[in-house]
């Protein structure tokens, strides 16, 4: 009834155009420098649209009003955040005396405040003093640690109360830079904080605070470096947009950065990348092994007299 045919190949699926994008790859680490506003949650969703890929993770977490180095993980190289995440942290930070707040940050609802205009730089020196080296921390009830099944920033923003067992960390570095007056009898300090995995700043705040029994909160948190990746490596998510690829350390060249290197012959190399066991040499673990083309092969532990693989990075073909 009048129209013109359509040609018969008309009514086939419309084809997908090919990407332009390479196939995912062994992937590698992106050292992000983090900006204030965003959750880990949200650098991780930016890196997986700009790598386009899912396997895309990070290697600890940043509230979000804190910034600086944030090490993402892509494709196979999500296996090393483990490591990562066990990596010593450095931090310029900025406590304020004389407030206390639900969060132990500025996040949070004033819950308490003096006047800490009495207190003098040998006070705060002597209680930064006390706050350094192997301590039992009580982490921030506002907090990713989860309560029976529930984080407790998720309990405690219900209005449940929350207590957190102490933990043992290491604050092998607390120094103090600037001390200043602020108005109304407030008083602001910088430090500088070098210290274990799973230790945290704003709890040092908050217990520095009691301690001179004035209140203490964080009002500004900067990570400065993740073991050995420093904030003057990281790029902003701005720069990475407009990079052909986000991964600015390859996963052999990060493997290499991270781990004690062992190189392995083509023999070596195959059964490592089948998962079996090499022999010892003598290395303390956990190290990367290299095969003979100078791509990482597994992170291996000598144990129980042999070399095992703890993660294998590259498949042997």
């Amino acid at each position: 009834m009048g129209g013109r045919r359509r040609h018969p190949l008309s009514r086939l699926p419309s084809l997908v155009p090919v990407s332009k994008h390479a196939p995912p790859g062994p992937g590698g680490l992106v050292v992000v420098d983090k900006p204030g506003g965003m959750t880990s949650h949200d650098v991780v969703a930016r890196v997986r649209r700009l790598a386009h890929t899912r396997r895309v993770g990070h290697g600890g977490t940043l509230d979000p009003m804190a910034t600086g180095v944030l090490v993402i993980g892509v494709e196979r190289a999500t296996r090393l955040l483990t490591y990562v995440i066990g990596s010593t942290k450095r931090y310029s930070a900025t406590i304020r005396l004389g407030e206390t707040t639900v969060t132990d940050d500025a996040e949070g609802e004033l819950t308490a405040s003096a006047s800490a205009a009495d207190v003098t730089e040998d006070q705060v020196r002597a209680g930064l003093a006390d706050l350094t080296g192997e301590i039992e921390q009580v982490p921030s009830a506002v907090s990713a640690i989860k309560v029976n099944g529930r984080r407790a920033y998720a309990r405690v923003r219900a209005g449940e109360e929350v207590e957190l067992a102490a933990r043992r960390v290491t604050v092998s570095r607390l120094v103090l830079g600037d001390l200043r007056q602020v108005d109304g009898g407030r008083l602001d300090l910088d430090v500088d904080v070098e210290c274990s995995s799973g230790t945290y700043i704003r709890a040092i705040a908050r217990d520095l605070g009691a301690a001179l029994r004035v209140g203490g909160h964080l009002t500004a948190l900067r990570r400065t470096a993740v073991g050995s990746f420093t904030i003057a490596e990281a790029q902003t998510l701005e720069s990475l947009s407009q990079a052909a690829d986000p991964v600015t350390l390859p996963l052999s060249a990060a493997a290499a950065r991270f781990f004690p290197r062992r190189d392995a012959d083509a023999d070596e190399a195959r059964v490592l990348g089948h998962g079996g066991p090499l022999e010892p040499i003598g290395m303390t673990g956990p190290y990367a092994v290299f095969g003979p083309d100078g791509q990482v092969i597994a992170v291996v532990s000598e144990r129980e007299g042999r070399a095992k693989a703890e993660i294998v990075l590259t498949p042997a073909v």
